[in-house]
């Protein structure tokens, strides 16, 4: 009976069972050949992918200890240059003082050495003007007198009287 109502649903009994036999050999011979070709497959593919998935961990991890190492450096690199420029500025700065004083020291020894060479000049102006007054005093004397003195007291005697004259106080 039960037979009979399956083959009036229209299901074909021994069709059925040649088709589950079927199955179930084709189950068995796929799980034979192509299951441990297949999984083997499958598994190699896993082992790749989680080879992968650590080198670009390890690549992840060496990319930023590059970076980091990279930064050093830069940070190195940024220190030295910020030493080399206070060392530069420094020096400028010594140079520039030392330059100053140099200067200074130029100036002021010029300055001395044009007063030493106005002083020198003075004096010698001074001394021609006492040669030249004392050769116009010996000359007018020797006119008022009308006789020639000798020269040697004619000098004392024109030193005696610059000496004695406020010419001689004011050039002191």
């Amino acid at each position: 009976m039960v037979i009979l109502g399956i083959a009036d649903l229209g299901i074909n009994v021994p069709v059925l069972i040649a088709n589950v036999v079927n199955f179930t050999v084709l189950l068995i011979v796929l799980r034979l050949v192509a299951w441990g070709p297949l999984t083997k497959m499958l598994d190699e593919r896993r082992e790749k992918i989680a080879q992968g998935l650590s080198a670009a961990e390890q690549a992840k991890v060496q990319a930023a200890e590059s970076e980091r190492n990279v930064q050093e450096a830069v940070d190195a690199s940024r220190r030295e240059a910020q030493q080399l420029i206070a060392q530069a500025q420094e020096i400028s700065t010594r140079i520039q003082a030392d330059a100053r004083t140099q200067a200074q020291a130029d100036a002021e020894a010029t300055l001395a050495r044009a007063r030493n060479d106005i002083q020198q000049e003075r004096d010698t102006a001074i001394a021609d003007l006492r040669r030249e007054f004392a050769d116009l005093a010996i000359e007018a004397a020797e006119k008022v007198i009308g006789q020639s003195l000798d020269r040697n007291a004619h000098q004392r005697l024109i030193t005696e009287a610059l000496a004695g004259s406020s010419f001689a106080e004011r050039n002191n």
